[in-house]
């Protein structure tokens, strides 16, 4: 038996026994990381250089970017470091640090996709005061407020849990530090203590839920009423991003964390953890560049300038 003080390293779960399959997953993170960044990148890259951009509800999307982004670069590189040398060591503070930056950036997203409701909500039903509840000002104060909100939910859940006495061995069941496989080594009896923190986050994410689905409700009603089925298509359109990230977002934490004990297994459990921790990275920013005219015009517009430049250097280089 051992206690947290003498804990130096977690044993990760490993992803394959073959070297083969190893090799197989290290090249499947590297396209998803590869796809993730991009993707993200591009849609950072097109907001802050398209002066035509610099609105509400783009500048919330490159926040969720940026989330997206620092979701992708917590797991996927120590998945692929323990995939390409064959190890499951991961440094105790290595693990604090993964757990409290996973956190850190899944909780910012919840609350950008709450905010970002809200200026969906504000965009549809009170449009004659979009400038006033929406300016720049106000815009700056509720991403910093749900950054900041993000870092105190994060530091709360890392330093409960790895305040924790561990004294059932150091083996995690997942390939990355996540707070219920840690709780599974703690040997405290303190109910309060173990779950406090997580009753906590889960009030403050069924308050996100309930006030993205009031706000759906009462812009469905007004998107209802308005005479041209042309006007509806387009008020629809804008939504319906958002609500496809949201869906995503919710349905990936519900499978991975509320699924029945019976069907839970190893295997099922690792897919569902790379379903929720890795793919959704990689499909909101095609998800809102899909459905988005200007931000797909914005994207167009700036590759063809990354090309003609290229072109232009390749052809300054031959003479």
């Amino acid at each position: 038996m051992s206690n947290s003080s003498s804990i130096s390293h977690f044993l990760l779960l490993a992803l394959a026994d073959t070297r083969q399959l190893q090799l197989l997953h290290f090249c499947l993170f590297l396209g998803i990381s590869l796809a993730a960044l991009l993707a993200n990148g591009l849609i950072i890259s097109a907001i802050a250089c398209g002066h035509h951009l610099h609105t509400p509800m783009f500048f919330f999307l490159l926040n969720m970017a940026l989330t997206d982004l620092g979701c992708i670069c917590t797991t996927v590189p120590k998945a692929m470091h323990s995939s390409l040398w064959d190890t499951r060591n991961i440094s105790y503070a290595g693990c604090a640090a993964q757990l409290f930056c996973l956190l850190f950036f899944i909780s910012a997203e919840c609350f950008l996709l709450t905010i970002m409701c809200y200026d969906r909500y504000v965009s549809i039903c009170k449009p004659l005061h979009y400038g006033t509840l929406l300016g720049s000002r106000a815009c700056a104060h509720m991403a910093a407020a749900a950054w900041a909100s993000a870092f105190l939910n994060a530091l709360l859940h890392s330093a409960n849990t790895f305040s924790l006495p561990l004294c059932h061995g150091n083996v995690l069941g997942q390939f990355f530090c996540e707070i219920p496989h840690i709780l599974k080594l703690s040997c405290s009896h303190s109910y309060v203590r173990k779950f406090g923190a997580s009753a906590f986050t889960t009030s403050l994410a069924l308050g996100c839920f309930v006030f993205i689905v009031f706000s759906y409700v009462q812009i469905f009603r007004v998107v209802l009423r308005i005479p041209s089925e042309q006007g509806r298509h387009k008020a629809f359109s804008t939504c319906l991003p958002h609500l496809a990230v949201v869906s995503l977002f919710i349905s990936t934490a519900v499978f991975s964390y509320l699924k029945p004990p019976s069907i839970s297994s190893p295997s099922l459990d690792l897919s569902l953890s790379v379903l929720y921790s890795v793919v959704p990275p990689v499909l909101n920013p095609l998800i809102y560049s899909l459905r988005n005219q200007e931000l797909k015009n914005a994207l167009r517009n700036m590759m063809t300038l990354f090309f003609r430049s290229i072109k232009c250097s390749f052809l300054l280089l031959r003479f």
